[in-house]
């Protein structure tokens, strides 16, 4: 009985929280003013300053998965460097060892894929800092990707005419910042 509540009480969330976050994720991923642009409007700006990135260029489908695909790469070697080097790196207080190359492997692609599969117990295999600086930001950038590849297929099947898809890092910067962001708080605050 109380599976059947929850699943119920699950389904009935997403009737009724669907038509609010698709009319903010349109709103967000189309420009136009919504209710996270006064607040994270300097986040946005600061990161494309800080990082060179020019939002009103647009790319091409390939030059989009091109980014995507180097984005993704970065992310996973990242993570599997620090678990291969972990004994050396700071934010190690229980002086863990290196994580072995098949499971470091395996752990960097689950959590650049998005799946989080996780084949150990992360507070005696992963250091502090394995943990904040590698799984935790690869959970956040993974979903934001995930994000940018959903909405540049949708303008992919809505602009037929053009070979102007978006611009990816301006994508996963607003799916980070107005998206993510924005839930982590407003879920931190209720939980």
């Amino acid at each position: 009985m109380n599976e059947t509540i929850q699943i119920l009480t699950f389904m009935i969330a997403i009737v009724l929280l669907t038509p609010v976050m698709g009319s903010f994720m349109a709103k967000v991923f189309m420009n136009q003013r919504h209710l996270m642009k006064p607040v994270f409007g300097w986040l946005e700006k600061l990161v494309y300053r800080t990082t060179g990135i020019q939002p009103e260029v647009e790319m091409n489908w390939k030059t989009y998965s091109f980014q995507l695909l180097i984005f993704n790469f970065f992310g996973f070697l990242i993570v599997l460097l620090l678990q291969l080097f972990q004994q050396y790196l700071p934010l190690n207080p229980q002086h863990l060892p290196n994580v072995s190359w098949h499971l470091s492997l395996n752990t960097a692609v689950s959590f650049m894929t998005n799946t989080n599969w996780q084949s150990y117990a992360g507070e005696t295999t992963m250091s502090n800092l394995v943990q904040m600086a590698g799984l935790t930001v690869q959970n956040f950038l993974s979903a934001a990707t995930g994000i940018a590849v959903a909405v540049v297929l949708m303008r992919g099947l809505t602009k037929k005419t053009t070979e102007n898809l978006g611009n990816f890092w301006v994508d996963v910067t607003r799916s980070v910042v107005y998206i993510l962001l924005s839930l982590s708080i407003i879920f931190s605050i209720f939980l």
